[in-house]
């Protein structure tokens, strides 16, 4: 498949597939990258049905992990409306499929954007409880996060006061654009009731891989992956 390196006010991004007036917008998720398998095999599929796919990698991972930008939400959904934004001057038609964190982002970021279809992939639908789940597990209160302003866990995971901060502000509170999501009935990191009720909320189609986690890297669950997208590009 053809796929040519660009970069989009500084984003490395990547565009995968003939020329086409249809694109797909690729967000990937936390320490993963523009040319992860998800996106590759998205990318594969989109391209059988006449689509291209845009990826592009957030601050702090593939070709920017030794950037100083930190991967926080309000610089994240800065550069998805930057990338929103180059789409909309190159295509006539936008979908987008984001993973994970990238989902997350991508419903801050797109909420009024007239997308043709979106496709989640283990979609964090509400950040602040998954912050509050990890400060619950290591003991961090608001308090000593507010003090200390960013807090290391033993996962390797910093927690920012700001972030935090922004995500309590920002609700997921509309959501209007066709919806399909995947998750694996072993997701440990999202729960299922958070993503159900989303799903019945915005009228979203939700599929559930079995013995599937939240990350899709087995060739099992990228199996599940690639059945899916089959059916619903």
């Amino acid at each position: 498949m053809m796929k040519r390196a660009i970069t989009i006010n500084n984003i490395p991004a990547i565009i995968w597939g003939d020329d086409s007036d249809r694109v797909i917008i690729a967000i990937h998720g936390n320490q993963s990258n523009k040319t992860d398998v998800p996106i590759e095999i998205l990318a594969n599929n989109a391209s059988i049905k006449s689509y291209q796919v845009l990826s592009f990698d957030l601050p702090k991972h593939g070709d920017r992990v030794n950037e100083s930008t930190p991967c926080e939400v309000q610089t994240c959904v800065e550069e998805l409306r930057i990338i929103m934004q180059y789409a909309k001057a190159n295509w006539q038609y936008i979908s987008l499929f984001a993973n994970s964190m990238g989902a997350y982002f991508s419903l801050l970021a797109y909420p009024d954007e007239p997308l043709e279809k979106v496709f989640f992939l283990s979609p964090v639908i509400d950040m602040q409880r998954i912050i509050e789940n990890m400060m619950m597990s290591f003991s961090i209160t608001p308090e000593q996060l507010e003090r200390q302003q960013i807090v290391s866990t033993p996962i390797g995971q910093d927690l920012y006061w700001d972030y935090y901060c922004f995500v309590k502000e920002h609700p997921i509170i509309k959501w209007s654009v066709p919806t399909y999501i995947l998750k694996g009935d072993n997701d440990d990191l999202c729960e299922s009731n958070v993503v159900i009720q989303f799903a019945e909320r915005f009228s979203c189609k939700l599929n559930t891989a079995k013995e599937a986690g939240h990350y899709f890297h087995t060739p099992t669950e990228l199996a599940s992956l690639n059945n899916w997208l089959e059916k619903i590009i």
